[in-house]
């Protein structure tokens, strides 16, 4: 049960107890007044019966005499039995007062008995004379009682008149001080239902004012209620709540601006590697262009050498136009063959490259400089150590919503620590005549640039090859179509 349910049951108690304490005296008091009343009120029946009882005898009497019959003499003998009854009755109602003249009364009594019970014996012997005088007799003594009678009353009238009206005053005080009850009992009840009632809308209210501020968005004022039960344990609940959210704040604002400085850093840690990179071109890559460069002007003609320079210009004024910025997979495929263009010269019929690209799917950004470095580690390791050369396989196709760009080899394979090493982004030793954009680069680049681990995979098996897979959005990455790479 709860504390507002336990205040309330116990309100209530209170009340019904006060009101059925009252009610109990009240109704035992008039319980006890109309005894009395009803005790002084058959005194004065009694006293009454007993006059009506005598009268009653005479008639009876008087009856019998004019016709003496069967049922009159019946008649006359219940008479004088009730006369009896009474009479039992009549002793009762002795008291200090009275005690004198009801014993008289008694006797009186006795005496219209016995003159009766004579006037009977007379009359059953035909003495005319003796009964007629003891009906005179009897006649006289139910005056007498009958007078007796009003003494009596007019005595018990006396007695009980000081207590007739003690009840009377005693009941207005009664009436008095059961409505100053019941006025004071109200006003405890309105002070008991108000201070109850306050005990509930106020920490109500203080939880008002607590969201209020909440709502305005002042997380730092703490929720204080003084009070027990179930708001108490509310209000408790609601501050730990204030108090969380307003650590998840600090902590949401402590992220953001960690997350603003992070990516602050990740674009001056980009530019910097960008900026490094654009002159990081081998000295030694270059020279092998060049000789490769003479000997093909040594031994043919022109044209194939004037090809040759024109790929490699282009090469180099896209490294140093495009490096910082996003491009079209067809701008990265071009470039991709203008290296492949001084390969094959390079290398001759040692170097196959079997091209399948669905045109579609050459509109979708990719950073500058990602599919040369790839087919460059191709070249340098599946190709170069082998004296019959070896195959390249570059594919781009769509499939299931993304591009699939694929560039495989027939290669020795790459063992699984220098793939992890790779994929894990740990600087790779490359070799001398590597252009010195590295393999992690890519993959940095690739993953900075769409914003997911997953872009890049490898996959190579010892003697069967290596081949790698780019995994890119059909839609691009809106955000870094004209911005720097991760920016």
């Amino acid at each position: 049960m709860s504390s507002i349910q336990r205040n309330i049951l116990m309100l209530t108690t209170i009340v019904m107890v006060f009101m059925s304490t009252i009610w109990i005296t009240l109704t035992y008091y008039n319980y006890k007044t109309h005894n009395q009343y009803n005790d002084i009120l058959q005194r004065y029946l009694i006293m009454n019966e007993m006059t009506n009882a005598t009268q009653q005898v005479i008639t009876d009497l008087n009856n019998y005499l004019l016709d003496p019959t069967e049922v009159k003499l019946a008649q006359l003998n219940g008479s004088m039995a009730h006369i009896e009854e009474t009479k039992d009755e009549v002793s009762t109602l002795s008291n200090a007062e009275n005690q004198f003249t009801l014993t008289n009364y008694m006797h009186m009594i006795d005496s219209f008995t016995e003159t009766t019970d004579r006037l009977l014996l007379f009359f059953g012997e035909r003495d005319n004379e003796a009964y007629t005088k003891e009906f005179s007799e009897a006649t006289r003594i139910s005056t007498y009682i009958s007078e007796m009678t009003l003494t009596l009353l007019d005595q018990e009238l006396k007695t009980y008149d000081r207590f007739y009206r003690g009840i009377i005053a005693q009941s207005e005080e009664v009436l008095k001080l059961g409505l100053w009850i019941l006025l004071l009992i109200t006003l405890l009840l309105l002070v008991a239902t108000y201070w109850f009632s306050l005990s509930i809308t106020k920490p109500v209210l203080q939880l008002t004012k607590a969201a209020n501020e909440l709502s305005k968005g002042r997380f730092d004022l703490p929720i204080e209620i003084k009070t027990k039960g179930e708001i108490a344990f509310l209000a408790k609940t609601f501050d730990r709540m204030r108090i969380n959210i307003n650590g998840f704040i600090s902590e949401m604002k402590h992220k953001a601006q960690l997350e603003r400085e992070l990516q602050q850093s990740k674009i001056l840690l980009q530019e910097s590697q960008f900026r490094g990179l654009q002159s990081q071109i081998n000295p030694h890559f270059l020279f092998n262009t060049l000789n490769t460069l003479s000997k093909k002007a040594y031994l043919e003609g022109s044209e194939e050498t004037s090809n040759l320079l024109v790929s490699v210009a282009g090469i180099l004024r896209y490294n140093l136009k495009q490096l910082d910025r996003s491009v079209s997979l067809q701008e990265e495929v071009l470039v991709l063959q203008q290296y492949m263009d001084i390969q094959k010269a390079r290398f001759t019929d040692r170097l196959q490259l079997h091209i399948d690209v669905d045109s579609a799917c050459l509109n979708v950004p990719i950073p500058a400089l990602t599919l040369q470095p790839i087919i460059e580690n191709a070249v340098i390791h599946a190709v170069e150590p082998n004296i019959e050369g070896g195959v390249i396989y570059f594919r781009i196709k769509e499939e299931g919503g993304f591009v699939l760009v694929e560039i495989e080899d027939n290669g020795n394979g790459m063992p699984e620590e220098k793939i992890q090493q790779i994929l894990e982004e740990r600087p790779v030793q490359t070799e001398g005549h590597s252009t010195g954009i590295g393999f992690p680069n890519v993959v940095k680049r690739l993953r900075l640039f769409y914003g997911c681990e997953d872009v890049i995979e490898i996959i190579s098996e010892k003697g069967s090859g290596t081949k790698v897979v780019l995994k890119i959005n059909k839609q691009g990455v809106e955000c870094h179509d004209e911005t720097p790479v991760g920016g």
